[in-house]
């Protein structure tokens, strides 16, 4: 493990089908709407760059039950067409929080096929270009093959320690990809340097090792994408190291 990571010690369509927008609601308490690398819930305060849908999460109160309801998880923006959506409504997709692409494409999600149409071809391409398939997949394809590198069984609201890892050499893992530390921390690889998480922004970690056997938490779908093509829009906070994707 190299010194950085050391010290860190520490379905359908995939399309956007209810209006949204506007997506903020003072609140002195935020909701459990923030998502981690991997794909658990938080309540901060921080909000990020995307929304994003993996259906209803929520009872008739309004309140957080579920993880996840079915495959369908993407990532979209957060203003589109000045369509609304409700943060909490039963029976309506739940709008989640994501600090950039690298966290969620980390958490299993993909660019939604409507309002990121031009990412998601992009992402399509790829992956199909990194399969070697002979046709782009379709978005139940892509469905499809995120979800079977999610998650393990299991149930409940905190869903981190069933997920899918695999091994890489770090030195071959494309920019946008999120790794773990040696305590299961996630850490992101961009450029020749290695970033923290924090729901705030990324912090710079370190230099990335030149060979060195890591455990990747983006899943190899995501990860094929982002070899091929898909260039991940990240949070300024990268940029400021003086690092760009």
């Amino acid at each position: 493990m190299s010194d950085a990571l050391r010290r860190h010690g520490v379905q359908g369509g995939g399309y956007c089908r209810s209006r949204r927008a506007n997506l903020s609601t003072p609140m002195s308490i935020p909701r459990r709407n923030r998502v981690d690398p991997f794909g658990d819930l938080h309540s901060v305060h921080e909000r990020g760059m995307f929304t994003g849908n993996r259906g209803c999460l929520v009872d008739e109160t309004g309140r957080i039950v579920r993880h996840h309801r079915g495959p369908l998880w993407i990532t979209c923006v957060t203003s589109y067409r000045n369509w609304k959506s409700p943060l909490d409504q039963p029976s309506h997709w739940t709008p989640l929080f994501f600090l950039d692409d690298a966290v969620a494409l980390a958490a299993g999600h993909r660019p939604c096929g409507l309002c990121r149409r031009d990412d998601y071809r992009s992402y399509r391409n790829a992956v199909q270009l990194g399969s070697g398939m002979s046709h782009p997949p379709s978005a139940t394809d892509l469905n499809r093959m995120l979800a079977s590198e999610r998650l393990r069984r299991g149930s409940g609201l905190h869903r981190g320690g069933d997920r899918k890892t695999w091994t890489a050499d770090i030195s071959l893992l494309p920019d946008g990809t999120v790794i773990l530390d040696e305590g299961s921390r996630p850490v992101l690889v961009s450029g020749k340097q290695l970033f923290s998480f924090n729901f705030g922004g990324w912090r710079l970690l370190g230099d990335r090792p030149g060979r060195e056997t890591v455990v990747v938490l983006t899943p190899p779908t995501s990860t094929r994408a982002l070899s091929h093509g898909y260039v991940p829009a990240l949070d300024t906070s990268v940029s400021v190291w003086g690092v760009s994707p």
